[in-house]
Order: C-alpha cells, then sequence, then structure tokens
C-alpha cells in the first residue's frame, strides 16, 4: 500500500508493514492521544525527526499498567522519547482546589483517567521494564521541562527531587526541543553513547562528578527541602540563567550526584519556525479516535494559526518564560497565509479564523534589538513595573498581517482569542491596530488578563499597576463608541494569588461591583511547577527581594476570596458575609448602592453608620429586630391611607 504524502506515523506493526519498516528508529510515548497538528508537541517532534530521514512511531495514551503497549512496535533501534503531553499531568487530573476533573480533553471523547498521574515517571519505569537499562531515554515536553530541577510539589506539598532522578532517563530536554531532538538523535544514528552526550544546549544530564568552569551552583535538593530560604535562591538564579546567550551551566546536587543543566537552546529564528510549521501534518487526530467521538483539544486549534513563541511579559504565575523563553519568535506572513489558503479548503471551514496568536498574540518579535545579541536582561522585566524605553512598540507588523487573512477568499472573519497584553498596546502611540482590533476582530467580546486591580497584589504578579487597565479599558469602550459597536471586555481575575489578603479581595470585589463587572469564571491560584509564584506560595518569601509575602492558604481563606469576586451568586452569600465581617467590612453589608450584599434576614443592625444594617425592606432598625413582611406592608398601608385622608379632609367616621 502507498503511503500518502500527510499519512499518520505508524501506531502499530500493521503500519510498520504498510511502511516497510522492519524496526523503528525512535518509539515516542505520549500521555495524549494522537492528534498530528503542530499545537501538540508529539506531532511537532516526530514529524521534525521524520523530516531528517528517522522511522517514528506514536504509542499514544498507553495503558500504564502493563507492558503490552510499550512493547506492541518492537523495541527501537535508538531511544524511546516520553511526554506526559501538552499539559503536566497533574495539572492534566486536578483542580486548584485538588479535586479530581471529570474529563481531558486531550483524550478520546474528552474522558479522564486514561493517563497516570505524574504520567513521565510512570512511562519511563514501564519501559524500564519492557526494554531493560540499556534502553536510551530521553524525556521533554512540559511535565520534563518544568520539574527539570528540585521543585515544589503542590499535590505532594513537598519538595520534589527533579524529574530526571525519578524517572531513570538519560536526558531530559527542556524548552520547545527541535534542535536537541535532532542534534541528540545524529550523535545516536553514529553511535555514540547516550550518557556521554553531555554538551547539548537546552539538555539536563546527571553525573558523579563536573567541570566547575562557567557554571553557577544552586542549592542542592536537600538544602531545598530543608531551608525555604534557600529553595527561594535556587529559584531566583534558575530563572536568572535562562539566557540562551549569556547563561551560564547550572548544577544542583542530588545526594551524592549533579543535575547539570546546560544553557537554554537557541530559539528557532523565523525561517526555522516555518520549515516546522510547513511539515507534513495530517492536522486532525488519528481515525481511530473516531468511535469514541474524536479528541475535544483538536477543536480549540483546528481553525487557528500559531503565530509565535516565546513572551517577553513574564508574568510571575506563568511558566513561559522557564519553558519557552522570554524572546519572541515569529511565523513569517507568507508561511502564515499558506496555512490559512490550505485552511479555507476544509470541508468543514466556516469563513471563520479563531484566532491568530500564540501565547500573547500582539507580540510578533523580540522586545529590543537588543535581544537578538545578548537575550532578554537578567534582572529586568520588559513591561514590569513600565514598559522599558528600549522596548520597540509597535502593532504594524500584526497589523499587516491581519489584513492580508482578512482579506483572503473565503475568509469572513478573523478573530483573536489568544491573550492580547494590553499593557504593550495601551503605550503604543499609534492608535491604528486598536481601532482595527474592535472594528474586526472581535466577536463581541476582548478576553483581556489585568487577573487583579490590588497594586499590592499585582507587584507580585509582575503586572503593572490597576490605572494601566483602567486607561486601556476607558480607550476601549471610547473606540467602540465611536465605531458604534456594543463590545465588552472580559477581565481574566485570579484569586489568592500570593500577597492578596482579604481586604485586597474585597478591593477587587468593590471594584467589580463599580464597574459593574460580573465574572462568570474565575482561577484560584494554581501553583505550578517553574513559576515564580510557586517559589512564593511555598516559601512565602519573594526570591528576588528576599523579604515575606502574605500567602493566603487555608483552604477557607481561599474560599473566601474567591468568593468575592462572584459576590452576586447566591451560592456564595455565606462565604461573602463572613469575608466582610472577618475584614471589619460590614459597611458592605446592607442596602446602598456601593453595598455588595444585603445583610441576612433578621440580622441586627447599629447606630453607628459604618455598621448599620437593614432588614430585608430596607428599613433601618437600629438594634432591634427585623420586623415581619406582612407588618411592613400593614404599616406602609395604614401611613399612606391616613396621609390621604388627611390631605383631602375626610375623617375616617366620615368617610363610612
Amino acid at each position: 500500500m502507498n503511503i500518502e504524502k500527510n499519512d499518520f506515523l505508524p501506531v502499530c506493526r500493521e503500519d510498520m508493514v504498510k511502511r516497510g519498516w522492519k524496526q523503528l528508529d525512535f518509539l515516542y510515548i505520549t500521555g495524549d492521544a494522537y492528534v498530528d497538528h503542530p499545537s501538540f508537541g508529539h506531532a511537532i517532534i516526530s514529524r521534525v525527526l521524520e523530516n531528517h530521514g528517522y522511522k517514528v512511531g506514536i504509542v499514544a495514551l498507553p495503558d500504564w499498567r502493563k507492558i503490552d503497549d510499550f512493547i506492541r512496535m518492537g523495541k527501537p533501534k535508538l531511544a524511546v522519547l516520553v511526554s506526559a503531553g501538552n499539559i503536566d499531568s497533574m495539572v492534566n487530573h486536578y483542580t486548584a482546589a485538588k479535586k479530581r476533573r471529570h474529563d481531558d480533553m486531550y483524550a478520546p471523547g474528552g474522558k479522564a483517567g486514561m493517563r497516570p498521574d505524574r504520567a513521565t515517571i510512570v512511562y519511563c519505569n514501564r519501559i524500564r521494564e519492557a526494554f531493560g537499562s540499556e534502553m536510551p531515554i530521553l524525556i521533554g515536553g512540559v511535565e520534563a521541562s518544568l520539574r527539570r530541577f528540585a521543585h515544589y510539589d503542590y499535590w505532594d506539598n513537598k519538595i520534589r527531587r527533579s524529574i530526571l532522578f525519578d524517572s531513570r532517563a538519560n536526558l531530559l530536554m527542556y524548552g520547545m526541543g527541535e534542535k536537541q531532538i535532532v542534534a541528540i538523535a545524529d550523535r545516536l544514528r553514529n553511535g555514540e553513547d547516550v550518557n556521554k552526550i553531555n554538551d547539548i544546549a537546552g539538555t539536563c544530564y546527571i553525573v558523579s562528578e563536573y567541570d566547575e568552569r562557567n557554571t553557577v551552583i544552586i542549592p542542592s535538593c536537600e538544602e531545598c527541602i530543608e531551608s525555604k530560604e534557600q529553595y527561594a535562591v535556587a529559584c531566583r538564579l534558575q530563572y536568572y540563567e535562562q539566557n540562551p546567550y549569556t547563561g551560564k551551566t547550572l548544577v544542583q546536587k542530588h545526594g551524592n550526584r549533579y543535575l547539570i543543566q546546560n544553557p537554554p537552546m537557541l530559539p528557532l529564528n523565523t525561517n526555522e519556525l516555518d520549515d516546522v510549521y510547513a511539515l507534513p501534518y495530517v492536522k486532525d487526530y488519528h481515525p481511530m479516535y473516531i468511535k469514541d467521538g474524536g479528541i475535544p483539544a483538536i477543536s480549540e486549534v483546528k481553525f487557528s494559526l500559531a503565530a509565535n513563541r516565546g513572551c517577553f511579559g513574564s508574568c510571575n504565575f506563568c511558566a513561559l518564560a522557564f519553558h519557552q523563553g522570554r524572546i519572541v519568535t515569529s511565523r513569517s506572513d507568507k508561511s502564515l497565509l499558506e496555512e490559512a489558503q490550505e485552511m479555507i479548503k476544509l470541508p468543514d471551514f466556516k469563513g471563520y479564523i479563531h484566532d491568530v496568536g500564540g501565547p500573547t498574540a500582539n507580540f510578533r518579535g523580540p522586545a529590543c534589538n537588543k535581544q537578538l545579541v545578548s537575550g532578554a536582561c537578567k534582572d529586568r522585566q520588559c513591561l514590569y513595573p513600565k514598559p522599558c524605553n528600549n522596548m520597540d512598540i509597535s502593532h504594524k507588523k500584526y497589523l499587516n498581517l491581519l489584513r492580508k487573512l482578512r482579506n483572503l477568499e473565503g475568509v469572513k472573519k478573523v478573530f483573536i482569542r489568544s491573550g492580547i497584553r494590553f499593557d504593550y498596546l495601551i503605550n503604543d502611540k499609534d492608535d491604528t491596530f486598536f481601532n482595527e482590533l474592535c472594528k474586526y476582530h472581535i466577536s463581541g467580546q476582548l478576553k483581556v488578563a489585568p487577573e487583579h486591580i490590588s497594586d499590592n497584589v499585582l507587584k507580585y504578579m509582575g503586572k503593572p499597576e490597576n490605572k494601566v487597565f483602567n486607561k486601556f479599558s476607558d480607550k476601549f469602550y471610547q473606540i467602540n463608541k465611536r465605531i458604534g459597536k456594543k463590545q465588552y471586555l472580559v477581565p481574566y481575575l485570579m484569586s489568592s494569588h500570593p500577597g492578596s489578603t482579604l481586604r485586597d479581595a474585597i478591593q477587587l470585589a468593590i471594584y467589580l461591583h463599580e464597574q459593574n463587572i460580573n465574572p462568570q469564571q474565575v482561577q484560584d491560584f494554581y501553583p505550578t511547577p517553574g513559576t515564580i509564584s510557586t517559589c512564593m506560595f511555598y516559601t512565602e518569601i519573594d526570591p528576588f527581594t528576599m523579604k515575606k509575602v502574605y500567602v493566603p492558604k487555608g483552604a477557607h481563606e481561599k474560599a473566601m476570596q474567591r468568593a468575592l469576586l462572584q459576590y452576586k451568586n447566591p451560592d456564595n452569600y455565606k462565604l461573602v458575609y463572613e469575608a466582610l465581617n472577618k475584614a471589619g467590612r460590614t459597611d458592605l453589608i446592607g442596602y446602598q448602592s456601593r453595598c455588595l450584599i444585603r445583610p441576612p434576614k433578621g440580622d441586627i443592625i447599629s447606630d453607628n453608620p459604618s455598621n448599620t444594617r437593614r432588614n430585608e425592606y430596607g428599613k433601618a432598625v437600629n438594634g432591634k429586630r427585623s420586623i415581619s413582611k406582612n407588618k411592613v406592608r400593614a404599616e406602609n398601608r395604614s401611613r399612606r391611607v391616613k396621609e390621604k385622608r388627611n390631605k383631602s379632609g375626610v375623617s375616617r367616621n366620615h368617610s363610612r
């Protein structure tokens, strides 16, 4: 049987036979369903290897309870590749409240439970069982990348050692991985011992001794376990050295061995990124999933264009800086237009491109020219606390791309649904993009991420002061009023971030009340591996200043902070009432327009204006119990009758 150019890679022996293969070069084990689309890490890495002449087979969502799925295509010639999937398996399985999720958008039919907790470790142990200790194992993807050092694990509530130790893999590739995997593959093909491949950028390995030249020694795993201060120092040093141009090799001792992180790999340039996205992806899920209802995750990306990588925004709660890096690389207009034209030909394309973006949609290149020579600044951020004077703030390239896309025949509308960095946009002196964004690229609502409005919390998030968002919001509504459109901002908001006190949460609730914003969804802070905010959560220390940080950790306080963001929800009433009382803000309980909630029925109200409460009908009871509804109505009715009679001069007796 002839293999089509855009056919799926082998998933079983029969597929290998069709291609005339007797043995794979690489077996790829992934915790996601097999979706051959460049939004999935396993699709990119396997297609990159295929493009370099390697034979790759995919085993997706294997049954980890036995080795059958791991050996169904035989022993690979060079190595086994392992990834937990597009999301850390623990984040995939559990909510921020540590409750088990009921679905998995990366699994057939959205069914949860088809991959194990800590999937990278479990898969690697099964591979060792299947193929022995001599088989090279290479791990990568988000889970491996963000757990490459000793790290705080929210689910175990403790410091875990590097995933490279627990998985017993030979090499860890962090970051996006295209350059690393090819370099490793070529050396394995040339017969080099995997344990001697220790000089490739963007990789980690374990040794018993190391060369101290050009290295930075960070606190050991044991020191991080014993001291939160040492863990904070380790996180700061890790963050400082994630520069592909100037970063040094990092060394972290684990017991009597050492974890070595080589400096990051250089990001792909535009031509290289174009080449990756031009590979022959099927851009759909494997047909073996049709009977189960397909893979839900494809619907989010099938009619979207990934335009860039990296993010120089560097929010403290986001792991992008630690994974993709702070240097933004974009695909060329030509590459994106060609992909759009292919998309238009699909039978289920309805004329709408759902998104053109990436981690941050309106970043189309490095923050400044300096980043192309020496990378992002070590101890400064590009946008926080205010935009750097060296930053090139322009939307011209992005605007030109959007104009070309919306002028393609067959395209009705081009939307922008990935994040718009509002603090970047509002500082662009040219309003052309802002105007066209509102006019052409919003479907009634624009999602933005102020995350909070308390400047105290925002500084710990690495976000600009709230006045920046207010300025953006005002301008957004001014533009929409001018062009005659009723469109709205939908803010992403986060509760219980390190630094957020109960009063900060109340401040946010007041803001939502004043702005008449009723968020349907809010995110409780989730301490995921690899972020500065997670370091703050665990240590209660800001790793950059080494000063103490207030952290809401108790489940009840976190529930109160979350409830305040949705204070209108009747289910949250008791929590909001308790929070306001606890914070001494009972002035927000009442019937005035500024109040968040009404008092409970039968509540007592004092004479103090700051504590005065009213009964459920708005009548101040000044320390007395609220009177019944019928009595209030009767009194009001009697009063109105008397007033009417007195006014008309007719007595009660005469009227009879």
